[in-house]
Parts: structure tokens; sequence; C-alpha cells
């Protein structure tokens, strides 16, 4: 009897060329003509990368740079977490984090999208901040792949395919 192919679904992101984004974004702000003089700064602490500036527009306007440095670098914006600018004393500040992992309610929301529109002999199984899917046919799970392909709530990759 044959066995099993699977994959794994997963939402990972490389650090290393957030970090690499991030320290772009912050030489840009440093150096343009219109962010002189408006307090505009972009810093990561920790998990959350925090954008200053003194107008809520100078705030977007930096997290529209990070935006454009993060795509240059092949990272998702489904990946990226931005909150809405809030004044902070005399300046305006955003909050944004990256997303890593599917959380329980997309990888629930991704199992019901395979059983309803998969091929029937797909199976998925939650597995922490991933998704395993099983089939004993490949054209099942290339089909699957091909499926989840325009999935709209979370950056996803398709690893260890056996």
């Amino acid at each position: 009897m044959a066995s099993d192919s699977t994959f794994d679904v997963v939402s990972k992101v490389d650090k290393q060329e957030v970090a690499n984004a991030l320290n772009q974004a912050q030489k840009e702000i440093a150096q343009r003509y219109d962010f002189k003089g408006v307090g505009a700064e972009i810093d990561f602490s920790g998990e959350k990368i925090l954008l200053k500036a003194n107008s809520d527009e100078r705030v977007k306007a930096v997290l529209d740079v990070f935006e454009s440095k993060l795509i240059k670098r092949g990272i998702s914006l489904k990946s990226l977490d931005a909150g809405e600018p809030y004044p902070s004393g005399k300046e305006y500040r955003l909050e944004a984090s990256i997303k890593e992992g599917i959380a329980q309610d997309v990888a629930k929301k991704i199992s019901k999208l395979i059983r309803d529109e998969g091929p029937k002999s797909v199976k998925a199984q939650i597995q922490g901040d991933e998704l395993r899917v099983s089939s004993k046919s490949r054209d099942d799970l290339q089909a699957t792949m091909t499926l989840l392909k325009g999935f709209e709530d979370a950056d996803l990759q398709f690893v260890n395919l056996r």
C-alpha cells in the first residue's frame, strides 16, 4: 500500500531581511529632504517596530518607505501588521510588528478551505503554528498548493514536500 505524501504550510519571515529593510529605511529617512526637521524616525525594539514623526501624514510616509524596502527585500506585506497612528505628546507614533507562524483562527480557515474546495482525498492537520497537509496523490497535493496560493489572510510557504 502506498504511503501518504505530505507537505507543511508555514508562514515564516527571514529576520535578517527585515533587519536589512529596516536599516535601509532608516538611512533613507535620515537623508531625504522632506523628512528633515520633522522628527521622523523608525526603530526596532524587541518584537515591535516603532515609527515616529510630528504629524499623522509623516508617520504614514515613514511606513510607506519601510513597506517599499520590505517589498524590495522579497518580504510580503501580509507579514507586516501595522496599527494606526496615535498622538503621543508632540509627536505621532505608529507601532508595527512582523507576523510569524499561522494563527489558530487562520489555520482553521485554511483547513476549512481545503475541506470545502480542495480535492476530496486531501486532509489537513493543525500542528502548532503550521499545517500538515496529506494525501495519497501528489497531484491532489499540488492542486491544494495552487488553491492556497490565492489565500488572502497570510503569507504562506510550502515546505517538506514528501
